[in-house]
C-alpha cells in the first residue's frame, strides 16, 4: 500500500539547492534509514515529508497518520502537550521508558526529553513513524527498549548515526548527497558492502584508464619518433633514384603522422577517470610524548564520591592498562563521565596543581593513582581548547609535537583535507570543529586520551574516520560511548559502572551483554533450584505425616526430583 508520495521537489536556501529529487514513495513495509554528511539536507528532507516544511517546488501526498521523533529540543509548550498526550495515552509506556513518575519536573534532562518524545510518538496510532536521530542522549538500555519498539513499526523513515540500529531494523537506505538522493535495497551493510563495491570499481576503472592513456603516449610518441627517423635520399645517388626514395620516404613519413594523428584523437576522446582519493597514512612520532612504561597508567582502590547526598561510587576499584583503548560502559547516572571527571583532576593535581573543579572532586580525584609519565587531555564538546580567531592548522599546531605534515595528515584523515585547515575555526560547524579538537590532541604531548561522547554530532562518515584514527593512535584512550558500533570497533575492554563501583570486563557490549544474559540465566536456574528442593522438603515432611494422599505425593516427588535433576544437567 502506498503511504506517501513525493515528486518534483526543489527545496533552497539562497542560492543553494538543499534537496532535490524528481519522485519519491514510500509503501508499506517501508523501515528506511536515511544516511548522510551533516549538513547535506537530511533533517530538510525529513521535515518536508513530515509537513512540517514547505518545499519550493513540487508536492507531497500523505495516505496515512504520520508522527515524527525530532531531534532538536522542544518548546516547553510541546512538551507539556507531549506530557498530557502521553500520560492520558499510554501510563505503561511511560513507565516502561522510566518517564513515568517525572512528568511533575519543571524541567526535563535531554535524556528525558528524548524518552518523552519517543512515548508520545509509539503511544499515538501512526501508520508512518518520522525519526530524526531519536536515540541521540540515551544510554544503551534506551536504546535497546527504542528498538524493541520500533521493531513493531511497520514503516518508518529513521536518520540515524547509529550503524546497529541501521543494521537490526532497515531494509532500505537513502543517502543524501550533493543535493540528490539514492536508494540502495538493504540495510546498512548491505549499503556500505555497495559503497566499497563502487570505489573497486572505481580503482579498477581508474588503472584501466591510466594504462590505456599510457599505452597510447608510448604509441604517439614511437610514432613521431619513427617519423623523424626517415631517411634523406644519400647525395650518391642518381636523380631517378633520388626521387623514388624522396617519395617513399614522404609517402612512409606521411602514415606514420597519420597514425600519430588518429592515436591522438583517440587519445583526446578517451574519457577521463578521476583518481580514487586514497586515505592517507598516519605516522605520529609516538615517542615524542615521552609515554610511561608501566603496564597500568591509571588506578584506584576506594574510590567513593557523592552528588549532595546521591552516592556514585562507593569504594570503587579499576585499572586502566597502558596502550589500551578502554570504554567506560553503563547507564545514564551510572557515573561514567563523573570518572572522567575524576582521573582529569587527579592528573591536574599531579602535574600542574591546579584545581578546575571543586573541592569535593578534588578531594575523591586523590584516592586516584596516575604514573608520573602519563599526560592527560580531555575532550569535552566545549571546544575550549579552540581559538575561534585562528584558522584550523593554527589552533592544531598550537603546543603540537608533531610536525605541520603529520598534523595534516591527521585533518585530512579526519575530513578536513587541502584548504580546509586555512578556515578560520569560528566559521566551522559543531562537528567540524570536534575534528579540530580531536585533531588537536592527537599531536599534542599528551598520551592518555579522555574522550567523553566523542561521536556526538558527527556524521557516519565521520565517525568511521575517528574509529580509523584512533585504532592507529598508540596511546592510552578511556572513552564514554554509547555508540555500540564505535565501541565494538574501538574498544578492547569495558568498564563497566554501576551500582556504586566499576568492573572491567574483557570484551566489547555484545560480550558484555551475553554474559549478563548467561548471570541471569544461572540465578534464575538457582533461583528454580532452590524453590523446587523446597517443594521437595515439603513433600517429604507430608509423606512422613502418612497422610491419605500418599500416592500422589509420591508422583509429585518422582516428578520434582526429576525437574531437579535436569535442570543440574543444564548447569
Amino acid at each position: 500500500m502506498l503511504l506517501l508520495e513525493a515528486a518534483n521537489i526543489r527545496k533552497y536556501y539562497g542560492d543553494r539547492l538543499i534537496i532535490g529529487f524528481d519522485e519519491l514513495k514510500i509503501y508499506s513495509g517501508d523501515r528506511i534509514g536515511v544516511t548522510g554528511l551533516n549538513g547535506s539536507g537530511k533533517s530538510t528532507l525529513l521535515d518536508i515529508l513530515y509537513g512540517g516544511l514547505e518545499p519550493d517546488e513540487g508536492f507531497v501526498r500523505r495516505y496515512c497518520e504520520v508522527g515524527y521523533i525530532r531531534q532538536f529540543g522542544m518548546e516547553e509548550n510541546d512538551i507539556r502537550q507531549l506530557q498530557a498526550e502521553a500520560f492520558g495515552a499510554a501510563m505503561k509506556l511511560l513507565g516502561e521508558f522510566e518517564i513515568g513518575g517525572k512528568l511533575d519536573r519543571p524541567a526535563l534532562s535531554g535524556g528525558e526529553e528524548t524518552r518523552l518524545k519517543i512515548a508520545g510518538a509509539f503511544s499515538r496510532d501512526n501508520v508512518l513513524l518520522f525519526a530524526d536521530e531519536p536515540t541521540s542522549n540515551l544510554d544503551y538500555k534506551g536504546i535497546e527498549l527504542f528498538r524493541q519498539k520500533l521493531e513493531k513499526v511497520e514503516s518508518f523513515v529513521m536518520i540515524s548515526h547509529d550503524r546497529s540500529l541501521l543494521d537490526a531494523l532497515c531494509n532500505r537506505i537513502w543517502e543524501v548527497k550533493d543535493g540528490g538522493i539514492r536508494i540502495f535495497n538493504g540495510n546498512y551493510s548491505f549499503y556500505r558492502e555497495q559503497c566499497e563495491a563502487e570505489k573497486e570499481r572505481a580503482a579498477a576503472e581508474y588503472e584501466k584508464y591510466v594504462a590505456e592513456k599510457t599505452a597510447l603516449e608510448q604509441a604517439i610518441s614511437n610514432r613521431k619518433r619513427r617519423a623523424g627517423k626517415v631517411r634523406r635520399a644519400p647525395s650518391r645517388m642518381g636523380n631517378s633514384e633520388a626521387r623514388l626514395h624522396k617519395r617513399q620516404a614522404s609517402e612512409s613519413q606521411e602514415k606514420l603522422h597519420n597514425a600519430a594523428n588518429s592515436l591522438l584523437t583517440r587519445l583526446e576522446k578517451l574519457e577521463v577517470k578521476e583518481k580514487p582519493k586514497e586515505q592517507p597514512s598516519i605516522r605520529l612520532d609516538f615517542s615524542l610524548t615521552d609515554p610511561p612504561e608501566n603496564k597500568i597508567v591509571i588506578s584506584a582502590d576506594r574510590l567513593s564520591f557523592s552528588y549532595g547526598n546521591v552516592p556514585v561510587f562507593k569504594n570503587a576499584g579499576f585499572r586502566i592498562a597502558n596502550g589500551l583503548k578502554t570504554a567506560l560502559w553503563g547507564e545514564n547516572g551510572t557515573g561514567k563521565t563523573t570518572l572522567l571527571n575524576l582521573i582529569y583532576a587527579a592528573g591536574c593535581d599531579m602535574i600542574r596543581g591546579t584545581q578546575p573543579f571543586d573541592e569535593a572532586v578534588m578531594s575523591a580525584a586523590r584516592c586516584i593513582s596516575i604514573v608520573p609519565k602519563a599526560r592527560l587531555a580531555y575532550f569535552r564538546q566545549t571546544f575550549e581548547n579552540l581559538d575561534p580567531g585562528k584558522t584550523v592548522l593554527e589552533n592544531v599546531m598550537k603546543d603540537s609535537v608533531q610536525n605541520e605534515t603529520t598534523a595534516r595528515t591527521i585533518l585530512a584523515r579526519l575530513l578536513l583535507p587541502g584548504d580546509d585547515v586555512f578556515k578560520k575555526v569560528a566559521v566551522l560547524s559543531g562537528g567540524e570543529k570536534i575534528k579540530v579538537s580531536f585533531a588537536k590532541l592527537f599531536v599534542s604531548k599528551a598520551n592518555v586520551l579522555l574522550l567523553d561522547e566523542p561521536t556526538n554530532y558527527l556524521d557516519m562518515q565521520s565517525i568511521e574516520a575517528l574509529e580509523g584514527v584512533l585504532k592507529d593512535y598508540e596511546g592510552t584512550v578511556l572513552f564514554v560511548s554509547h555508540d555500540r558500533a564505535f565501541v565494538r570497533a574501538v574498544a578492547d575492554r569495558l568498564l563497566v559502572t554501576g551500582g556504586l563501583t566499576v568492573r572491567t570486563f574483557e570484551g566489547g557490549p555484545d560480550e558484555y551483554e551475553e554474559s549478563i544474559k548467561i548471570a541471569d540465566e544461572a540465578r534464575n536456574r538457582e533461583l528454580e533450584k532452590t524453590l523446587l528442593q523446597m517443594r521437595i522438603t515439603e513433600v517429604v515432611t507430608k509423606l512422613s505425616l502418612q497422610t491419605s494422599d500418599k500416592e500422589a505425593l509420591e508422583e509429585e516427588f518422582r516428578r520434582l526430583t526429576k525437574q531437579l535433576r535436569e535442570l543440574e544437567k543444564t548447569n
